[in-house]
């Protein structure tokens, strides 16, 4: 087995929840073997309250949570990725900086919780549902052979668990 640790960047336009959340999932279920960051390409500033919420009522970190950019992962000295996932529409449609290492991609889109309207029992249920969708998604990244896996496999595979 490798001791080779993955680092993974999730973005999304403002990085206060779906990227959020995967970044936490991630550190949480990566078994050591993953690293993960999130970022935005128009940071919020703030990571949105319900987050925070969702992620301390299942007892996961939120110490390390905050709204950045992704120019604090394009710039020199910043850890080089080896998988970037969008999880929101706006941000795989945007002009990404240029990723050193030729990173794998892949889109994982997930609507946002951020936007929903009404209750805050529907609000919450929205956090709650966005946060369910990634972490299964996580759950199949993680399961996946990358020692044994062609590079060509691996990317079909990354864009399938997106449809999940």
């Amino acid at each position: 087995m490798s001791d080779r640790v993955y680092n993974v960047l999730f973005l999304c336009s403002g990085n206060s929840a779906r990227s959020i959340f995967a970044e936490a999932i991630l550190n949480e279920l990566g078994g050591g073997r993953f690293r993960a960051y999130s970022a935005g390409s128009q940071p919020a500033g703030a990571v949105h309250p319900l987050t925070l919420d969702v992620l301390e009522r299942l007892g996961m970190d939120t110490e390390s949570a905050r709204s950045k950019s992704w120019d604090e992962f394009a710039a020199p000295g910043a850890p080089e990725m080896d998988f970037i996932f969008t999880v929101c529409d706006s941000a795989a449609g945007e002009a990404c900086p240029s990723w050193p290492g030729q990173p794998m991609t892949a889109h994982w889109g997930v609507p946002d919780p951020v936007l929903v309207e009404g209750s805050p029992a529907e609000r919450h249920f929205a956090f709650a549902e966005t946060f369910r969708v990634l972490r299964r998604r996580i759950e199949l990244f993680v399961n996946l052979p990358l020692q044994k896996i062609d590079r060509l496999s691996l990317r079909q595979q990354l864009n399938e668990i997106g449809t999940n």
